[in-house]
Parts: structure tokens; C-alpha cells; sequence
């Protein structure tokens, strides 16, 4: 098992319009490690640390803080869309963030957390967290943990009415996505708990071109893939976005639909998806952005 990363946010959640700001800074050649980088970006300085910490996290930058091709086709002068105002572009920025693992919490919660506790609290997650910690020999500090913790629930969850943080809670980029439930228990003592849950569930503003993309997307798939796979399998569309099985199967009808080269069969109880040539990222993208 690979380290695990924790920290680099500095307790900030992606705000709705960072990832652009970051986009136009780094294709300006300005340096984040700059001492004008907190003029040039509008922001604190602990800000300007995470707002280069977001742009790598959903890999839209690499290590050396270059652009990749996707940023420019979401962000650029000719982008499809730069301001995310399409739900699709959450979706597909989502999966970036899963897939990508510069942010290890959110890889080990939707690959493999939410398996075996799709409801849990915060000490639940915190447990799990320290217990992946140990076993990939990854560095583990309580503090760093519960900050990304939190940090993670704020990018996903609607504050709940009356306890609105307009400068904070309200702007947490993946909350439309409406990913993560919130709901209260009380405990033995009768003391209130906050719960959250992550359910497999129809998602149907998750366009079919992301199901796809997500696919084609992943190195480990050959060209016949099992529905099993699809569902279950480490970066899989199933796990990356909670799908219910019923949900990934109308997906799966949308694309064999539009992409003649696609096809999907059952034979001897085993139910594959054969791709007999694959469109490119890009190509798949341009599908649903057209």
C-alpha cells in the first residue's frame, strides 16, 4: 500500500472560485512561493498555500505546480466551462479528487470506508483514517487527521439552517453534489451525534459521458471489464460516484446507446462491458460539453 498524505489545505475548503484564480495565477508564470502571490492573488498568505495545494489535489497541476491539459480545457480562454456552473464539471471534479490521491482521505473514504461503514461519525472516520495510517507505515498526527476530517465534510456538506458560515460553509465547491447525509442520534447517554452516511443511490444529474470517462479513464481496465468491476473495483464509477447498481446499469445503457464501438453482454451469469475501441478523454468530454 502506498503512504497516505495528509494536510496542505491549511483547514480551508476549495472555495467555489479558487480553482480558476489558481488556473489564471499559474498560466500567468506567477510563482505561489512568491512574496507578490498574496497581492497577485487577492488572498492571505496561508490561503495562497492552499489554493496551490486544491489545484494539485484535483490534478489540474503537477507537482511542479505545471498546468495539465484538463485545466486548460475546463479553465482556459476557450474552456468549457471556467466559472463551474455546469453540475457536470462538479461530478467530473469530484472524480478527479478521488482518483488523483494527493488528498489520500478522500481515495481511502469512497474506495474503501464507505464499504464497510456507510454511516459513521467523525470518531468512525478518525479510527479508520489512523488504522490506514499504520498499516501503509504513512505518517499519523490526531490534529492533522481531524482537520482533514473536517475539511472533507465541509467541501461535501450544506450547512444545516441557522449555523450558516457565509464565508465558509456556504461556498464548499462539492456541495451540490449532495453526496453526504447528515443526520443526528442520540447516544446512550442521550447526548446528540452528529451522523453522516455515503449510500449507493441513483444520481441522475451524473451525466453518462463522466460514467465513461471514468472508464476510459482507468489504466487498470482492459478492453472487457466486468459489471462487478465497474461497481466495486478500486476508482471504479460505481465507488467514485456511490452509485446503486440499478443506476450504473441506466448509465451503462446511455453509453452502449451513443457509442457504437461499446457493447455490453451476458454470458454464463457474467455480465461484461467490451470496449472495441476507446474514444479519448477528451472526445468523451467534448460529448457532453457540445
Amino acid at each position: 500500500m502506498s503512504k497516505l498524505s495528509f494536510s496542505g489545505h491549511d483547514s480551508f475548503i476549495c472555495k467555489q472560485f479558487w480553482l480558476k484564480k489558481g488556473y489564471d495565477f499559474v498560466l500567468s508564470e506567477k510563482k505561489f512561493t512568491a512574496e507578490t502571490a498574496v497581492v497577485d492573488l487577492g488572498v492571505g498568505k496561508n490561503m495562497v498555500s492552499s489554493i496551490r495545494y486544491w489545484l494539485k489535489s484535483f490534478g489540474l497541476t503537477d507537482n511542479n505546480d505545471n498546468l495539465v491539459g484538463l485545466a486548460d480545457y475546463i479553465f482556459g480562454a476557450k474552456g468549457k466551462d471556467p466559472f463551474i456552473e455546469d453540475i457536470g464539471t462538479l461530478w467530473l471534479l469530484h472524480y478527479q479528487l478521488i482518483v488523483t490521491g494527493k488528498a489520500s482521505l478522500y481515495s481511502i473514504i469512497f474506495n474503501q470506508f464507505r464499504k464497510e461503514k456507510p454511516d459513521f461519525t467523525k470518531a468512525k472516520l478518525h479510527s479508520f483514517a489512523k488504522r490506514k495510517c499504520l498499516e501503509s507505515d504513512s505518517n499519523y498526527t490526531e490534529n492533522t487527521v481531524d482537520s482533514d476530517i473536517a475539511v472533507f465534510l465541509k467541501n461535501y456538506v450544506k450547512p444545516k439552517e441557522g449555523k450558516i458560515n457565509i464565508e465558509d460553509d456556504y461556498l464548499g465547491l462539492l456541495q451540490d453534489l449532495n453526496l453526504i447525509k447528515q443526520y443526528r442520534l442520540a447516544n446512550i447517554d442521550d447526548k446528540q451525534t452528529e451522523w453522516y452516511k455515503i449510500e449507493n443511490e441513483i444520481r441522475d444529474d451524473l451525466p453518462y459521458q463522466l460514467v465513461l470517462y471514468a472508464i476510459i479513464d482507468n489504466n487498470s481496465y482492459s478492453n472487457t471489464i466486468s459489471f462487478n468491476e465497474l461497481k466495486e473495483g478500486f476508482n471504479s464509477p460505481g465507488s467514485v460516484f456511490a452509485l446503486s447498481k440499478n443506476c450504473l446499469f441506466n448509465k451503462i445503457e446511455e453509453i452502449i446507446k451513443n457509442y457504437p464501438q461499446i457493447t455490453f453482454s451476458e454470458t454464463a451469469g457474467n455480465q461484461v462491458l467490451q470496449i472495441k475501441s476507446k474514444p479519448t478523454q477528451f472526445d468523451v468530454l467534448n460529448g457532453y460539453y457540445k
